[in-house]
């Protein structure tokens, strides 16, 4: 099926469109830009440049995807976004390009951006992760796997923030968030494992158990965090998720909310 194009939008002559693509009243498709079948783009949102669009994305009302990074640093180098199959990004949503670090500021597979989320360059989202609106994030930050971030955030340069885990709204995430924990506040203190977001993606009981464990160890123990880690690895079973949890905790540059 061939692409429907509104003809008041603006599509540059290198930009590839795929099948079956809907493209709104007043929209702006810029220099590279490539859009894969099934995806649809509203009216007046706006695909700067070097956007790569995957199949069945749904682009809001004048969100603006590919503008050049916020970062003093660059230079007008050639860089992106890349946008993965099945994701939903609201209206008035901003995502700008990535910069010279890692060239390439990236959404994965089925994620849900709400209303005037605002990724910065260089950020880099797993799949299925959900921002709700309003949410700010600033440079070179990492959103594992579905990782849910409530309204009105603002999230601090360079700052990790781990798979499965969920972050009340309104919060300050200046240090990193490990996996499968809730965090809330301004700075984001942590409480306890997100049990309910577990149940719901079908985490077995003896794996919850382990990181409940873990997380005690690590945060509500007389142990300061690298014995935790090292008394959690010495008497929690080896699963893989304990595992991912406790490198997390060691890989950290920033530091974990306590």
């Amino acid at each position: 099926m061939s692409a429907r194009i509104h003809p008041t939008a603006l599509v540059d002559t290198t930009a590839e469109i795929g099948s079956d693509v809907d493209i709104g009243p007043w929209a702006f498709i810029g220099p590279r830009c490539q859009i894969a079948d099934g995806a649809s783009i509203a009216s007046r949102a706006t695909l700067e440049r070097n956007v790569k669009i995957g199949e069945r994305v749904r682009i809001g009302i004048g969100a603006a995807l590919g503008g050049d990074p916020q970062d003093l640093k660059y230079r007008g180098e050639e860089t992106w976004v890349e946008i993965g199959e099945d994701t939903v990004i609201r209206e008035y949503a901003t995502i700008n390009r990535g910069t010279a670090h890692s060239v390439t500021t990236s959404v994965g597979k089925g994620c849900f951006l709400m209303a005037y989320v605002h990724l910065a360059h260089d950020c880099h989202l797993g799949d299925n992760v959900i921002i709700s609106n309003g949410t700010q994030l600033a440079g070179h930050v990492t959103v594992e796997d579905r990782a849910t971030i409530s309204g009105l955030c603002a999230v601090h340069q360079f700052t990790r923030i781990g798979r499965h885990s969920f972050i009340g709204g309104c919060s300050r995430v200046v240090q990193d968030v490990p996996p499968f924990v809730r965090a809330v506040g301004n700075p984001v203190k942590l409480f306890g494992l997100n049990s309910v977001g577990l149940q719901r993606n079908g985490f077995d009981a003896t794996v919850v158990a382990e990181l409940k464990r873990a997380y005690r160890f690590c945060f509500r123990s007389d142990l300061n965090l690298s014995q935790g880690v090292e008394r959690a690895r010495a008497e929690i079973a080896d699963l893989p998720d304990v595992r991912h949890f406790l490198s997390f905790i060691e890989a950290s540059q920033r530091g974990v909310g306590f």
